[in-house]
């Protein structure tokens, strides 16, 4: 039989990614050596772990027992390695980590070739994606998420604080006038964000618990910032929206922050979340060590001297 514990990395994978091709990228193996690892599991093991169709791959209950049962083993087996190798080791292996898309573009990728300078037997897997997903069952190491926590068994490291501003292109306020009041906003064309109910596509919250929400109106609405950030520069409408996206256009001008009778809504928190572990693998302590000194204690993001 082909290694066991490989085979049980594979099938994994293959869970998380969605597929045999996938799985096969992110391993660095073909897409044959794959399939021939979960095949040898099955056949070891005299079950179908997965209904194979044309259109979707999904757990059989089987599979689904084995994945919990490979999770804490693999889980285990890497903890028994770092326990062994704590003090000695230099930080080594794939690291996936999965974070929000504009966010990874302007505030993670950039450092990426430091923190491979200083960790180069680290292999950074970056996944780039605005909903939420499930490091267990997706096998992400690391994600950055925006937004408050939910509930749940996963450990969460605070790594920043993200502010809103509320702004509009020299070319909108000239044609369209410059708002004062929230209420003023009601006669404007705003740009909706669709993956937010504070800030989204029909109503927007002000104050800094949401206090006050009022309509608006949209002549774009998307689920990703980079797209209304474009429009907003184009003098398409007004934007509402965390000032990482728009740090840069408000330093130079190009976009203009409204101060309002209202202030803007509270801003979340950035979160390293990551799945506990007796001992937390070395490649993860050391990413999130160098995100959060990266980041503190004045995110860059909010050095230019922006406002909010």
């Amino acid at each position: 039989m082909l290694d066991r514990i490989t085979s049980m990395q594979a099938f994994v994978r293959v869970v998380g990614q969605g597929s045999f091709a996938a799985a096969a990228r992110s391993l660095g193996l073909s897409q044959t050596m794959v399939t021939k690892h979960v095949s040898a599991l099955e056949a070891h093991l005299g079950v179908a772990l997965f209904h194979r169709s044309t259109r979707r791959l999904s757990l059989t209950e089987s599979g689904q027992l084995y994945l919990d049962r490979c999770q804490k083993l693999l889980s285990s087996l890497e903890d028994m390695e770092q326990e062994v190798t704590a003090g000695a080791a230099e930080p080594r292996g794939l690291l996936r980590m999965n974070t929000p898309v504009s966010f990874a573009i302007r505030h993670v990728a950039p450092l990426l070739p430091e923190f491979s300078q200083k960790y180069p037997l680290v292999t950074v897997e970056l996944g780039v994606d605005d909903r939420r997903v499930d490091p267990i069952a997706e096998g992400w190491d690391l994600t950055l998420r925006i937004g408050h926590l939910l509930p749940s068994s996963l450990k969460a490291r605070r790594l920043a604080h993200i502010n809103f501003t509320l702004c509009a292109a020299p070319s909108y306020l000239a044609k369209h006038g410059t708002p004062a009041t929230v209420s003023d906003l009601e006669h404007h064309t705003c740009l909706g964000y669709t993956l937010s109910d504070p800030v989204g596509t029909t109503r927007w919250s002000f104050g800094r618990r949401g206090e006050r929400t009022i309509p608006v109106k949209s002549s774009l609405r998307s689920n990703n910032g980079d797209v209304l950030r474009t429009a907003a520069l184009a003098g398409q409408g007004i934007l509402y929206q965390p000032t990482f996206i728009v740090a840069d256009e408000l330093q130079s001008g190009l976009l203009k922050p409204l101060t309002l009778d209202t202030p803007l809504l509270e801003g979340p928190d950035l979160h390293a979340v990551y799945v506990p572990t007796t001992h937390v693998p070395l490649k993860v302590r050391v990413m999130i060590d160098f995100l959060a000194a990266r980041y503190a204690p004045v995110p860059p993001w909010e050095r230019a001297g922006h406002q909010s």
